[in-house]
């Protein structure tokens, strides 16, 4: 079986959305966009998702409650979580949850692009 390629960026500002898709998919990587954790959810992309980059605060379910899904279900999806408001307990939080890093906005292009070359 070939091991998923897929990346999907779940965030609520579009232009973030825009930005990584078009970033990602400059250099040949397949990307899916969401503006909710609850429309990744219903999406269908689960089983083909290799690394889902992820806002922390989101409308509805927050990045963290999601990656806490992802977990419960034993999914191993690398998450890659993202968040304007940088905050020491944030941090510890998502990295002790999982998640592969843990980045502030505005985001560094090559910081991310090192995470993917690891990762899909």
């Amino acid at each position: 079986m070939t091991k998923p390629r897929l990346v999907c960026v779940v965030d609520d500002d579009e232009s973030i959305r825009r930005s990584l898709e078009n970033l990602l998919a400059s250099v040949g990587i397949e990307v899916r966009t969401f503006a909710s954790a609850e429309d990744y959810l219903e999406s269908g992309a689960l089983d083909t998702t290799a690394c889902l980059i992820l806002d922390f605060v989101l409308a509805g379910m927050n990045g963290l409650e999601l990656m806490q899904r992802l977990r419960a279900r034993q999914s191993p999806i690398v998450v890659v979580m993202l968040t304007a408001h940088d905050d020491a307990d944030v941090r510890r939080q998502a990295l002790s949850s999982g998640a592969r890093a843990f980045l502030t906005k505005p985001l560094d292009a090559c910081e991310l692009m090192s995470i993917m070359r690891t990762t899909v």
